[in-house]
């Protein structure tokens, strides 16, 4: 077969592109498949130094968390942490804050403000950090956290929007973006534009 190149040039194009049976294959091609893989769990994302967001993480995902060298999780869904989870922390020693928000579909969204308050307060604590924030699927609980922890860093409302429609994606809840938009920041300490972290 013949192909056209570059200028006008006309080459034999391989029809097998393979190598020949007797080419060495060396170095780390073949070592790949036997390394581990860190796979992130749904919706992952740094929102600052020492401050990540995603959706629930299963086994799949722990060499990625552990690569993280998390101190603390917050879990804002009000059902029990599964056993393999906790385990995962245990053998890491990463601290879990639990706050049981209800995971409810419009109209019926109930988001308690005291709660995210608290869930605040662990987050502006450096002392937890790195930490990650999760909900199911990192999208409503989870967003509306970020989106009031943007709020203290004063953050303009069209970004807080924009970064919370990035995630929800389709699923972007109107009472989400108005609970944000609402939420009170004056009772609590402002901190700066970003978290300043290192190991």
């Amino acid at each position: 077969m013949r192909v056209e190149g570059f200028e006008g040039k006309a080459y034999e194009a391989a029809d097998d592109l393979s190598p020949p049976p007797d080419y060495p294959i060396t170095g780390d091609d073949s070592e790949i498949y036997d390394e581990e893989l860190f796979v992130p769990p749904l919706n992952f994302a740094m929102v600052d130094n020492g401050v990540f967001r995603s959706g629930f993480p299963d086994s799949a995902n722990f060499s990625f968390l552990e690569s993280l060298g998390l101190r603390s999780i917050i879990y804002l869904c009000p059902e029990t942490y599964p056993e393999a989870n906790y385990e995962f922390l245990k053998a890491n020693g990463i601290r879990l804050f639990q706050f049981g928000i209800d995971g409810c579909k419009e109209p019926f969204v109930n988001i308690p403000e005291e709660t995210i308050r608290e869930a605040l307060n662990v987050i502006l604590d450096v002392k937890n950090h790195p930490v990650l924030i999760h909900c199911k699927r990192g999208k409503h609980r989870t967003g509306c956290v970020v989106g009031c922890l943007r709020k203290l860093q004063r953050w303009c409302l069209s970004s807080i929007f924009d970064e919370y429609q990035r995630f929800a994606a389709a699923k972007a809840r109107v009472s989400d973006q108005r609970f944000i938009e609402r939420f009170d920041i004056s009772s609590m300490k402002h901190i700066p534009m970003t978290f300043s972290f290192s190991k």
